[in-house]
């Protein structure tokens, strides 16, 4: 059930109209979440400059789009796990490996111990130890890669709750 009306750029306040407008013109509409976050100007921005933020991490697509998915799962939000199914097969990513990384984990050991980690990020983050982070280096993961794991599932957390909050509903469910 909807909760939170989607704005349309004209009912906007205004740094939410501004953004909304500017989206339009350079792809010719916006999404339902981010026409919903619009209600609150600091969120869609925060929302916006966040993902770009985090479009220049060092995670492959295909393994970033793999923990969105493991994150999701757990977060619970239907429309974000059917957006990220999506990227994901167009990143390559197996009908296989798409149901593992739902589960959180991976064929190859090195993947699993990441999205292990990340849905760790997600669900016990004051439990992660140093055997954890230890673990991950022997996997042959750099600290950065790991800092852009805790981002990915930051960005995750912050849309499958909105959406859930909001009631936005997938339009299509795949499995």
């Amino acid at each position: 059930m909807r909760r939170i009306s989607a704005l349309v750029p004209a009912d906007a306040p205004d740094k939410s109209r501004e953004l909304l407008t500017e989206i339009v013109r350079r792809h010719g509409s916006v999404g339902d979440m981010v026409s919903t976050m619009a209600h609150s100007p600091a969120l869609v921005q925060g929302y916006l400059d966040f993902s770009r933020a985090l479009k220049r991490v060092k995670l492959p697509r295909a393994l970033s789009e793999k923990i969105s998915l493991a994150a999701q799962e757990w977060i619970g939000c239907g429309t974000c796990l059917a957006a990220h199914t999506e990227a994901a097969r167009a990143n390559g990513v197996s009908d296989s490996d798409i149901v593992l990384a739902r589960q959180g984990t991976a064929v190859d050991a090195r993947e699993a111990a990441l999205i292990a980690f990340a849905v760790s990020v997600l669900a016990d983050p004051s439990g992660i130890s140093d055997d954890d982070v230890a673990g991950l280096r022997k996997h042959g993961w750099s600290d950065r890669v790991i800092a852009d794991v805790v981002g990915v599932v930051a960005l995750n957390l912050l849309t499958g709750a909105f959406n859930l909050v909001a009631g936005i509903e997938p339009s299509i469910t795949r499995p």
